[in-house]
């Protein structure tokens, strides 16, 4: 694909301050069956260097503690090392912040820490399920993450995020836009202190011609 086709296939968000991001999305409802997409990293990364994006943004699925747990018993590579691999890439782990959110976010830094992976650059986000104060378990673990991990973010809870996603970031809380943007430089950081500052240039994945004529197949 081209960058031209690339780009087209993109959303196109505006932010309230100006600017903006795109988002590669299939556009379904919530319930519909997901679409058959490749699991490799690299895949992504090739996308993204094909897109011309500066920084890019993978919202993954798997979950961590049992993706390296089944790669190690299975002998099979690791898809959260293969993403911690890519170049100039900071992992943010996110749970909800709730007794078993970090009961389950503990377990996969314990699963991190034995597979060698950069816990050292890593965000850990905190997402509140409700408003009001954190509970005492959440505090914890936020405090005895802090020496493992570059930063912890707290997330507020909004609900309008729940309902809607970003399809009107106008009406997001203030605190969730200063938080975002806390989040934003806390990566940024942990890449600086990791690569230096400028970041250097990434590699770029080089491209797959297009077939010509006499590379198809005679009839």
């Amino acid at each position: 694909m081209t960058r031209r086709q690339v780009l087209a296939a993109a959303s196109t968000c505006r932010a309230p301050q100006g600017g903006g991001w795109h988002v590669l999305t299939d556009h379904q409802e919530w319930n519909e069956s997901p679409l058959t997409l490749p699991e490799a990293p690299a895949a992504w990364y090739q996308l993204a260097a094909a897109g011309g994006w500066q920084a890019v943004v993978a919202d993954t699925t798997h979950l961590v503690a049992d993706d390296i747990v089944s790669a190690r018993h299975t002998g099979s590579p690791s898809l959260s090392a293969a993403w911690c691999a890519l170049p100039f890439s900071v992992p943010v782990l996110c749970a909800a912040a709730t007794g078993p959110g970090v009961h389950a976010l503990q377990t996969a830094v314990q699963a991190a820490i034995a597979e060698g992976l950069p816990l050292h650059r890593a965000i850990v986000a905190l997402v509140a399920t409700a408003d009001g104060r954190l509970p005492a378990p959440v505090r914890a673990a936020a405090t005895m993450l802090q020496s493992r991990v570059a930063a912890v973010i707290n997330v507020p809870h909004d609900p309008h995020i729940r309902s809607h996603g970003m399809r009107d970031a106008a009406r997001l809380k203030p605190r969730m836009s200063e938080v975002g943007a806390e989040l934003a430089r806390a990566v940024l950081a942990s890449a600086h202190i990791t690569w230096g500052e400028p970041l250097p240039p990434a590699p770029v994945p080089a491209t797959v011609a297009a077939p010509t004529a006499a590379d198809l197949p005679s009839t």
